[in-house]
């Protein structure tokens, strides 16, 4: 029996699509303006979740607020659920700050 592709997956290049299937070790990610960085994070994370990583075992630290509103937006609408909501998601400060 031949297993569907995910639609999380469609209309990655080839870099980007090994960079969300290959979640289980930690990935560097270094690209221009404009390649695709926060598509291969949120694909990545909605890919996780997907596969069956649960939402509140995932960190997501981003530098601002509205990358953090925008990744989370993405994520949501990726997923045909509300499980984006249990991401531990935000700025490197509030985070730690609700860690503190």
């Amino acid at each position: 029996m031949e297993s569907k592709e995910s639609l999380i997956l469609q209309g990655l290049n080839p870099a980007q699509r090994d960079a969300v299937v290959n979640y289980d070790s930690p990935s560097l990610i270094i690209a221009g303006a404009g390649s695709g960085k926060t598509r291969v994070l949120t694909s990545r994370i909605a890919y996780m979740i997907e596969q069956g990583v649960k939402p509140w075992n995932i960190l997501a630290l981003t530098f601002t607020n509205k990358a953090a509103e925008s990744m989370r937006e993405r994520i949501a609408q990726m997923l045909p659920d509300n499980r984006s909501r249990y991401i531990r998601m935000g700025t490197f400060h509030s985070v730690f700050s609700r860690i503190l």
